[in-house]
Formats: C-alpha cells, sequence, structure tokens
C-alpha cells in the first residue's frame, strides 16, 4: 500500500534536524574538565635525566717531590721512580703531591739562592706513572731558574698535558683550580705559595700581565679564587706551601691564613714545606693538614725530615668523612711505606702532633 507523502515528511526534516545538531556538537570544543578526562593516560612525559648521586671518594696527598742529586737518575725509569709509595697513591680516586722544583734543562740559577732545583719533563712521566693526578708549583723553587726556566716549565706542562696548579702565564691561570668530577662531586683544587724570598715576591709572583706563581702573600686574590670556586664546586681543597723549616707547630702566618679559607668556602686545606711533619685536624667542618714533610726528597735524616707518609682523605660534597695516615721513611730518597707495630706507632705519633695546632679532632 502506497504511504501518503505528507507522513515521510515529518521524519525526514527531523533526521537533518538531528544531524545538523551533532554536526554543531561535533565543531565545540569540550569543557577542559572533560579534555583532561580525554587525554590518554599513556602519554610519556619527559624530564631532565636526573643528576648522579654523590658518593664517597678518596684523595691522597703525599708531600715535597723533586728529582735532585741521585733520585734524578731514577728519573731514567719514570715508571718505577716513586717506588712502593706508589701503590698507596693509585690506590686512590685522586692523588697530589707538591712538585719542588723547575721542569727545565736550562735557564740560569735565582742569583743568591743557596738551593735551587730543576728537573728534566721526565718528571711528569714519573708522577703519572705513580698515580699522581694533580701536582702544584707553587713554592719557593718553582720559579728556581727564573723567567727561561718558567717558560720551559709552562711550555712541558702543555706537551705532556699533565695537570698543573699554582703555576701560569698569568694571573688567571695561576690561580685557575684543576677540577675533575669523581663519583659524582665536583672537585676543584687550587695551589698557592706562601713561602718566598722575600727578593723575589715581585718577580716570581704571577699577574695579569706576567707569568709567575699563584702567591697566597696576596690573599684577596687568593680568597677570591676559592669564593668563585665554591660557586660550582661540591668539593674545594686548596694546597698551599706554608710553614717554618724544621718548627713542628703551625707559625702565626699559618694559624691566620687557614681559618679565612674556610670561611671563603674551602673544605680541605692541606700543604708544606717544613721538611718534617705537622698536625692535622678540623677547623669547624673543613679539613686542614699543616704540613706533610718531605716525600721524594734527596736530604732526609731518620726520624725527622726522613718521617713521611701519606694523607688519604674520605669525602662526600663538603664533608670530610675519614682520614688516613699511611706512614712512611725516606729510604735512598724514596718513601718506603712502614709495617707492623712500627707503622702502629708511627701513626700514633703522627695524630698527637695535632695537639699544638689548634685543630679539633672531629668536626
Amino acid at each position: 500500500m502506497r504511504v501518503p507523502r505528507p507522513l515521510l515528511a515529518v521524519p525526514l526534516a527531523v533526521m537533518l534536524a538531528s544531524a545538523a545538531a551533532c554536526s554543531a556538537a561535533k565543531s565545540e570544543p569540550p569543557p577542559k574538565s572533560e579534555q583532561a578526562a580525554e587525554k590518554p593516560k599513556d602519554v610519556a612525559v619527559t624530564t631532565a635525566p636526573a643528576a648522579p648521586a654523590r658518593k664517597p671518594y678518596t684523595i691522597a696527598f703525599g708531600g715535597d717531590v723533586h728529582f735532585e742529586g741521585g733520585l734524578r737518575n731514577r728519573l731514567a725509569a719514570p715508571r718505577t721512580a716513586l717506588g712502593p709509595i706508589a701503590q698507596v697513591l693509585r690506590g686512590a680516586d685522586l692523588a697530589m703531591v707538591n712538585l719542588e722544583t723547575a721542569i727545565t734543562t736550562g735557564g740560569t740559577p735565582a742569583p743568591g739562592k743557596q738551593y735551587t732545583f730543576r728537573a728534566p719533563p721526565t718528571a711528569f712521566a714519573a708522577l703519572k706513572a705513580a698515580g699522581v693526578d694533580v701536582a702544584s708549583m707553587a713554592n719557593n723553587h718553582g720559579m728556581d731558574y727564573m723567567e727561561t726556566g718558567l717558560a720551559d716549565s709552562l711550555g712541558e706542562i702543555k706537551r705532556s698535558k699533565f695537570p698543573i696548579v699554582g703555576i701560569g702565564a698569568n694571573s688567571t691561570q695561576a690561580y685557575k683550580p684543576y677540577r675533575k668530577t669523581v663519583n659524582g662531586n665536583r672537585v676543584s683544587i687550587i695551589g698557592a705559595t706562601q713561602v718566598l724570598d722575600a727578593e723575589f715576591i715581585q718577580a716570581w709572583t704571577a699577574t695579569s700581565t706576567k707569568g709567575g706563581l699563584a702567591s697566597a702573600k696576596d690573599e684577596d686574590r687568593l680568597l677570591q679564587a676559592v669564593r668563585q670556586a665554591r660557586k660550582n664546586s661540591d668539593t674545594v681543597i686548596v694546597h698551599l706551601h706554608w710553614g717554618t723549616e724544621m718548627q713542628k707547630c703551625p707559625n702565626p702566618a699559618q694559624l691566620a691564613l687557614g681559618p679565612k679559607l674556610v670561611k671563603a668556602g674551602a673544605d680541605v686545606v692541606v700543604g708544606g714545606h717544613a721538611h718534617i711533619l705537622l698536625g692535622a685536624g678540623y677547623i669547624g667542618n673543613a679539613y686542614v693538614s699543616y704540613g706533610l714533610g718531605n716525600f721524594v726528597f734527596y736530604n732526609s735524616t731518620p726520624g725527622t725530615t726522613g718521617r713521611t707518609g701519606v694523607l688519604t682523605l674520605t669525602i662526600k660534597g663538603r664533608k670530610v668523612l675519614k682520614d688516613q695516615w699511611t706512614p712512611a721513611t725516606i729510604q735512598g730518597g724514596i718513601p718506603i711505606p712502614m709495617t707492623g707495630t712500627a707503622k702502629t706507632q708511627a701513626v700514633a705519633e703522627w695524630r698527637a702532633l695535632r695537639s699544638c695546632t689548634g685543630l679539633a679532632a672531629r668536626p
């Protein structure tokens, strides 16, 4: 049976109206709450990689090193030049010594000096082979062969790529820290000397326009370097040439400078010059060692200048967790680690040196 046309018109109109409404609804964005609800749950969120967690690290310090006298012959075999003490240095994550000599085979000895030291470039190879990672040349022998010796030293540092602090073609280089990240810790090490012969202070001190050494006599410049390093370092270490020869307690200049460096941001202050061992301990949370003694040295006397060792610090960030002293005696110019009851007694004697320093046994 045929359905009358008017009956078909109504449903068709309704359908068209409904379709238009649906189309309009699709063109309008849903409310924000609905958008959030509709967002896929598996969308990946990109985040910056987390910085590696800091873990404790160790740094070993030896005292004054040169290659004078019979020690020069040891450089013919640089891989074994420092002898058995190298095992202790290699065992640490970082190791450092004071290189108390110019690196040159030429130049003119500093006028009027009783003792002038120089060593060939193989000295760097010997230090590296022994596990030493960085050395300071900021000391009263770093420019023993004057400007020519300085130029030679800087040239050999560049050629060898062996890290050296405390010396440079200008003050920016001389006070520039050695930087290395160890177990997630950003470590900065600055070298400077508080000991300079009066007649050479001006000639040997680096300036903005002249090469030379980083001098702790310019306290403001040294403290500026420490504050700058503090801004982007987890551990700031200052290595100093300081003290009075053969004086077993720190001198007034040391006692004055140490706290200033700590206040500026240094976490560790270590050094030597006195040829004998001095005490070590804490100023607040910072660790200070006033004298590491001779280390690889041609002249030594048993019981005094022949007593030496390696100071190993365990550090995490700004906190020194542990200090360890590995005692040794200098024999034939090189440190020989002690053993047995002699070692135990030597460690006790080293700790007793703290009594005249004003330093604390713990932070």
